[in-house]
C-alpha cells in the first residue's frame, strides 16, 4: 500500500516510512484532534535530570528569564556519543504535555539522550520568567542548544517541536541556515505554525471557537499570575475584553513582547519565512483536515521546492494526532514516523529499530 500522502520528498523513503490509514470512526479532523488528545496513554518515564537554561530578559532590571528542561541521558560511558532529542511542546503545553512523553519514551528507548523543554512560563515556570512565551522565541531554542553543546558535551542534536513549538524549532533553523551547529543533525515540525495570521483566523472560525476557548482561558490566567508575580511588567486591565487569539496577540504579546501590533507578531515571526533556505535534513508532517493550523500555498510550495526538506501532507490526522488503524497496537503514526526519520539520520540504526 502506497503512503497516504499528498507530497513526499527525500528520495528513496520506503525504508522508514511507512502509510497512515486514520482509526476507522476518527477520519474526521476534530475527533482526531480530540481523540488524540484526550485518550489515555500508558507512558512510563525515569525521574528527569532538571536543567535550568538562561534566556534573554526582559529591559529594565527585573532580573534573568529561565527555562525549564527535563533530561534523560543514555549511560555516561555512552551518552555524548548518541543523539541528543529536544522536544519542544506547543501552546499552552508542557514537558509533560502527553505527545513530549510519548515522543521522549520512545526516543529513550532508542538509545537516544532526551530533552523536554519547557517554553519559558510553562510547566508550572511563571516566577523563573518575567516575561512570556510566544512563537517568536526561537531563541530560546538557541539557548538550549548552546548550553547543551558547551556544559554537556553532546555531539549530536536533533529538534522537534509541536504545533507553536514547530515554528520555534523551524524558525530556529531558518535563522541559522546559513551556518547551522555541526552537531544539529535533524529538525522536525509535527503540525507546524508556519503562517500565524490564517492560522489565527482560522481559530476564530465557528467551529474551532472550543479551541480558542480552551486556549485563552489559560493564556489568560498566567497574564493574571504573571501580573501578582511582576506587577510592574504586567496589568490586567482589559483582560476580560479579549475574547479572540487575535485580540490576545495584539494586546498581549504584542504589548509585552515589542512587536507593533498583531500583524507585526504574525509577520516577524513566521518560520514559513525561511522555507526554502532551510539547510538542515527537516521532516515536516501536517495534516489536511488540521481543524486551525493553515499552510499558505507559497508556504507548501517552498518546502515542497526545498532538497532538504521532507514534507509530509496526509489526508487525515487533526492536529497533531494522527492516530492510525493498526494490527499491533501502536497507533501514534507521526511519533513512529519521526523517530524512524531520526534514527536514519544517525548511527541509530545499530540499535534495530
Amino acid at each position: 500500500m502506497k503512503p497516504e500522502l499528498s507530497s513526499v520528498l527525500d528520495g528513496d523513503t520506503t525504508a522508514w516510512l511507512t502509510s497512515f490509514t486514520p482509526r476507522r470512526l476518527l477520519r474526521n479532523g476534530h475527533l482526531q484532534t480530540l481523540a488524540g488528545n484526550f485518550l489515555p496513554r500508558k507512558l512510563s518515564l525515569p525521574e528527569p535530570e532538571p536543567l535550568l537554561v538562561e534566556v534573554e530578559g526582559p529591559a529594565g532590571g527585573y532580573g534573568p528569564s529561565y527555562v525549564l528542561c527535563h533530561c534523560h541521558w543514555q549511560p555516561e560511558e555512552v551518552r555524548s556519543e548518541r543523539l541528543t532529542v529536544v522536544i519542544v511542546h506547543g501552546l499552552e503545553g508542557s514537558s509533560s504535555s502527553h505527545y513530549v512523553r510519548g515522543n521522549a519514551a520512545r526516543a529513550l528507548t532508542a538509545g537516544f539522550n532526551v530533552v523536554r523543554m519547557n517554553m519559558r512560563s510553562c510547566g508550572g515556570t511563571d516566577e523563573l520568567s518575567p516575561t512570556i512565551y510566544h512563537s517568536g522565541r526561537s531563541g530560546d531554542v538557541g539557548a538550549v542548544v548552546k548550553a547543551l553543546l558547551e556544559s554537556h558535551g553532546v555531539q549530536s542534536i536533533a529538534l522537534l517541536g509541536y504545533s507553536m513549538g514547530g515554528n520555534l524549532v523551524l524558525k530556529y533553523a531558518g535563522e541559522v541556515a546559513a551556518n547551522p551547529p555541526v552537531q544539529i543533525k535533524a529538525v522536525v515540525g509535527i503540525s507546524p505554525l508556519m503562517d500565524l495570521a490564517v492560522s489565527s483566523s482560522a481559530l476564530h472560525e465557528v467551529l474551532n471557537r472550543m479551541y480558542e476557548r480552551h486556549f485563552l482561558r489559560s493564556m489568560l490566567a498566567r497574564v493574571r499570575r504573571k501580573a501578582v508575580l511582576f506587577p510592574k511588567i504586567y496589568s490586567t486591565d482589559d483582560l476580560n475584553r479579549i475574547r479572540s487569539m487575535r485580540l490576545f496577540d495584539e494586546h498581549v504579546v504584542a504589548r509585552y513582547g515589542e512587536f507593533a501590533g498583531a500583524d507585526d507578531y504574525y509577520h516577524k515571526v513566521a518560520s514559513s519565512q525561511y522555507a526554502e533556505h532551510f539547510s538542515i535534513p527537516t521532516l515536516i508532517v501536517q495534516s489536511a483536515d488540521d481543524p486551525f493550523i493553515r499552510m499558505l500555498a507559497a508556504t507548501r510550495g517552498a518546502l515542497i521546492g526545498n532538497p532538504n526538506v521532507t514534507y509530509i501532507e496526509t489526508s487525515h490526522g487533526g492536529h497533531c494526532a494522527f492516530l492510525a488503524a493498526t494490527a499491533n497496537g501502536d497507533d501514534r503514526w507521526a511519533e513512529v514516523t519521526l523517530l524512524r526519520f531520526l534514527i536514519g539520520r544517525t548511527n541509530g540504526s545499530r540499535l534495530g529499530l
